[in-house]
């Protein structure tokens, strides 16, 4: 009899979190190989013969769309319901680097409903998707990050939305999705972002963008908006930018929107962090999260363990996380601060107070710049209950200062200072 574990306010894990055999592709219908239906590796763009197939499959009463060896070029895919993607090994599905290939529309993006550009794979209101195989989806985004260096130097403050550019992956309004075995690589904007879905498994994917020779700006690996019951297993992320983020909505007011919400139990384990600002991020768009265990980790020059951003224009709550059973090098061990990027108080008087509590680091083997990096900002935040136990760091420097956390719990942690040459 399997023991029983739990989330960290004490609820039991599911026993859908423990049903991780990848999905079949036999049980996913009746395969449509792309080449059988004019579609070529001939480096042309075929996003409207692709579609017309996606729609096929789905007059017909649904299938799988199947990619095999070589590489096929397409703009935005507006997948169906019962209408499946697999790419096989070897396969590519590489997006266009033509902002003009993925048409403008209502969809989310960075904590708010707004009209923007789709993404390359976008699936709306649909039930038991599965993206699987051991191909590659690529985004093309080296044109874009090129583009948006170059508008930095031009307009420092200019917005992430400013470079107009393509998601790799956007799903939103779905359930029971699994994404297995897939490597997704050098999107435009972020790799994978889940909206409003209920449970959502990447099981052993491979998400990459690259730090040099240019770093791909904004390429978050997984941003998880509004979602209930999400498991990450057995995945490699290595991103420029943070790996696996819990949004949910920004601004003075985002706590009373509808379009807005919580992210609750979500699970990440057996993964590996390689370079990304992050392995864990809440914010910089989130009003609540809740329920999030990660554990089982491995890092290799990281930035960040937990990285909590607290915005000030934004009401924020953050409690039941645990962090478990990690071991590697990176920057920042727990990394808190305020978070001011295009802050905007607007018609609010006064600051939102938000909180971070219930917060558990434990069962680590770290080597790091710094174990403990918090801000203390108590006119906008307030930091509760936080417990570190059986840690094992080797830092450059500590850093650690209780009084900022009302009420911290610390047993059998050691932090070595590392000689760092001073």
């Amino acid at each position: 009899m399997k023991d029983i574990e739990y989330f960290p306010d004490g609820k039991p894990i599911d026993d859908w979190f423990y049903q991780v055999e990848p999905p079949k592709l036999k049980d996913l219908g009746k395969e449509y190989l792309v080449t059988d239906y004019g579609i070529s590796d001939d480096g042309r763009l075929y996003t409207q013969e692709i579609q017309d197939l996606i729609d096929r499959i789905y007059m017909e009463g649904g299938g799988v769309l199947v990619i095999p060896y070589g590489t096929y070029r397409t703009g935005a895919l507006f997948f169906k319901q019962g209408v499946h993607l697999h790419i096989q090994q070897g396969g590519v599905l590489k997006g266009s680097d033509d902002i003009y290939d993925y048409p403008i529309l209502p969809t989310r993006i960075e904590g708010e409903n707004c009209t923007y550009f789709s993404a390359l794979i976008n699936a709306n209101g649909l039930k038991k998707f599965v993206i699987s195989g051991e191909g590659i989806i690529d985004g093309s985004g080296e044109l874009s990050w090129r583009s948006f260096w170059l508008r930095k130097k031009w307009n420092a403050s200019c917005t992430n939305k400013d470079e107009q550019r393509a998601r790799l992956v956007y799903i939103s309004n779905c359930t029971d999705v699994t994404i297995c075995g897939i490597h997704m690589q050098n999107s435009q904007f972020w790799t994978n972002h889940l909206y409003h879905c209920e449970r959502v498994k990447y099981l052993n994917c491979k998400i990459f963008s690259p730090y040099a020779p240019i770093k791909a700006p904004s390429t978050d690996g997984i941003d998880i908006d509004v979602c209930k019951d999400v498991l990450i297993k057995n995945c490699h992320l290595s991103v420029a930018d943070d790996a696996v983020v819990l949004k949910g909505g920004k601004g003075p007011w985002a706590d009373t929107k509808a379009e807005n919400g919580a992210n609750e139990r979500v699970l990440i384990e057996d993964c590996f962090f390689g370079e990304c600002a992050a392995c864990l991020t809440c914010g910089s768009e989130s009003i609540y999260n809740r329920n999030v265990l990660m554990r089982r980790i491995q890092t290799e020059n990281a930035g960040r363990l937990l990285w909590l951003k607290m915005r000030p224009d934004t009401p924020q709550c953050y409690e039941y996380i645990t962090v478990e059973q990690v071991q590697g090098s990176l920057l920042y061990f727990l990394y808190i601060t305020p978070w001011t990027q295009f802050y905007d108080l607007k018609d609010r008087k006064e600051i939102p107070i938000s909180f971070a509590s219930h917060i558990r680091l434990q069962n680590s083997r770290i080597v790091c710049t710094k174990f403990f990096n918090a801000v203390e900002e108590k006119t906008q935040y307030r930091l509760l209950d936080f417990y570190l136990k059986d840690l094992d760091i080797v830092a450059k420097e500590n850093g650690f200062c209780e009084r900022i956390i009302d009420g911290i719990t610390v047993e059998n942690v050691v932090v070595s200072l590392e000689d760092n040459g001073s």
